[in-house]
C-alpha cells in the first residue's frame, strides 16, 4: 500500500520524513511503522520544532477538524481527569517547561493517565536541553508509530 505525503504528515509533521516515505509501497502496517521509525531516527532539533508546531499543549484540546487534531483529541482522551488540583499542577508544569525549554511539553499521552503525565513532566524538567530534545524526539516517534497504525487501518 502506498501513502500520499499529506496523509503521512498527519502522523509526523516533518517534511523530510514524509518525503522519504511518500509513494513507497508497504506490504503491512508493521512494515510502514518500521520504515517510519527508521526515517525518524534521528530527528534534528529543527525537525523536532517543526513537528511540535502541529501539537497542542498537553491538557489542551486540539482545535480544527483535520486528522491531526482528531488524532490529538483521541490520544489525550485517556489523560482527561476531573481533578482540579491535578489540572492546575499540569498547567503550572506546562508553563515551567515552556519557560525552561522554549517549546510545548510533548508526551505520548495515549495510554497514560494525567498523574503519570505530570510525573513525567516533573522528571523531564530536570533534563538538560540536549537530553530533553532527544526525549521529545522519542515521544514524537512513539506518537508517529501509533498514528501510522491508525492510518493503515483507515486506508
Amino acid at each position: 500500500m502506498k501513502f500520499e505525503r499529506d496523509r503521512l504528515l498527519e502522523a509526523l509533521r516533518v517534511e523530510r520524513w514524509a518525503d522519504e516515505l511518500a509513494g513507497r509501497d508497504f506490504e503491512t502496517a508493521d512494515e510502514l511503522v518500521a520504515a517510519g521509525l527508521d526515517a525518524a531516527t534521528p530527528l534534528s532539533e529543527a525537525e523536532v520544532d517543526e513537528a511540535l508546531a502541529a501539537h497542542p499543549r498537553i491538557g489542551d484540546k486540539a482545535e480544527g477538524e483535520g486528522a491531526e487534531a482528531a488524532f490529538s483529541r483521541a490520544e489525550q482522551a485517556s489523560s482527561e481527569d476531573p481533578d482540579e488540583q491535578l489540572e492546575a499542577a499540569l498547567r503550572l508544569g506546562n508553563e515551567k517547561y515552556e519557560a525552561q525549554f522554549g517549546r510545548v511539553f510533548l508526551i505520548r499521552a495515549a495510554g497514560r493517565d494525567r498523574r503519570t503525565i505530570l510525573e513525567e513532566l516533573d522528571r523531564r524538567l530536570m533534563n538538560d536541553p540536549g537530553v530533553e530534545t532527544d526525549e521529545v524526539a522519542e515521544q514524537l516517534r512513539q506518537i508517529a508509530a501509533l498514528r501510522l497504525k491508525k492510518i493503515w487501518e483507515d486506508a
